[in-house]
C-alpha cells in the first residue's frame, strides 16, 4: 500500500463536473493498493497518517498530528505505475478493483475521511500547504 499525503489548506474532488467531496485544512491522501496488501496494512497506514506530526505547533514547528482536521482520501492506482522501461507505465503491481476497493474504504473509514469515487475519472484540486508532501508505504 502506498500513499501520497499532502498537507492542504483546502482540497476537493469532482466527478463529471460535480464536486463529490471537499475539505478545509487537513490532509489529502492519494492511496494506491497492491495485490499483496491486507486489512492489517490498511489499518497500519491509516494509523500512520493520523499520527503524522506535520502541522505547525504554537512555535511554528511541524510537531502536531492531524487532530480534528479533515482528510480527503482518493483512490490512485497510478501510484503503482512502473515507467522504468519504455514510456508507457505498467500497472501490474496495482491491485484489481475487487481487492483494492474494500481496502481503500477501510483506510478512509479509519481516518474518518471524505472520499472520491472509487474507479471514477476524478478531478482533484488542492492548495498544498507548506508545501508538505510525504510518500508512505506499508511494509
Amino acid at each position: 500500500m502506498r500513499a501520497l499525503v499532502q498537507r492542504v489548506t483546502r482540497a476537493s474532488v469532482s466527478v463529471g463536473g460535480e464536486t463529490v467531496a471537499a475539505i478545509g485544512p487537513g490532509l489529502l491522501v492519494l492511496l494506491g493498493v497492491t495485490a499483496t496488501d491486507l486489512a492489517a496494512d490498511a489499518d497500519r497506514l491509516a494509523d500512520k497518517v493520523r499520527a503524522l506530526r506535520v502541522f505547525d505547533d504554537a512555535a511554528g514547528r511541524m510537531n502536531e498530528p492531524l487532530g480534528e482536521r479533515e482528510v480527503l482520501c482518493v483512490s490512485q492506482f497510478t501510484l503503482y505505475g512502473d515507467a522504468r522501461r519504455g514510456n508507457r507505465p505498467s500497472y501490474i503491481a496495482a491491485a484489481r478493483p475487487e481487492l483494492a476497493e474494500p481496502l481503500y474504504e477501510r483506510v478512509a473509514e479509519r481516518l474518518g475521511a471524505s472520499r472520491g469515487v472509487f474507479g471514477a475519472r476524478m478531478a482533484v484540486e488542492l492548495v498544498n500547504d507548506g508545501p508538505v508532501t510525504l510518500m508512505l508505504e506499508s511494509p
